[in-house]
């Protein structure tokens, strides 16, 4: 069961969340610019263990801001309305880490959830080998059943 997260530390991420994240829901990432600004994208996001993960062909800001400041949030929408007519979301918290290759790989593997089973992504024969951004939980919160 999880408890309210804002605790310092790794969170275990409960089932509930992890529904939503194996969803084709999108994620609005959050990465800090070098001025304290926020700059936020829209990323595909999957599970590897108790991380949470997005492919990126490309060195884009997003990248750079999450290797000199890791600290990040994500933003989904659930899809559900609680008994209080509230639509659910999710605001996680959490450290990133930047490593090299296999982002076609992961990026494939998400297509099937986010444009169908049958979807070839990225589409071209020899895309680069990208970068996989890697998610560390350190606090969930939003209105949803994920949060106590």
């Amino acid at each position: 069961m999880l408890t309210h997260c804002y605790r310092p530390g790794v969170v275990a991420i409960p089932e509930s969340v992890r529904d939503v994240l194996e969803s084709s829901a999108l994620a609005h990432l959050v990465t800090m610019e070098p001025d304290g600004r926020a700059q936020v994208s829209i990323v595909w996001v999957g599970l590897d263990g108790e991380e949470i993960v997005a492919g990126h062909l490309s060195d884009h800001r997003k990248l750079r801001n999450m290797r000199r400041d890791p600290r990040v949030a994500l933003s989904i929408e659930s899809g559900t309305r609680n008994a209080t007519g509230l639509d659910e979301y999710i605001v996680i918290h959490g450290r990133a880490r930047i490593t090299e290759g296999r982002a076609p790989q992961l990026l494939q593997r998400l297509a099937h959830v986010y444009l169908g089973p049958d979807s070839i992504f990225p589409p071209m024969d020899d895309p680069p080998p990208g970068f996989i951004t890697r998610i560390t939980v350190e606090r969930i919160g939003g209105v949803g059943p994920w949060v106590t």
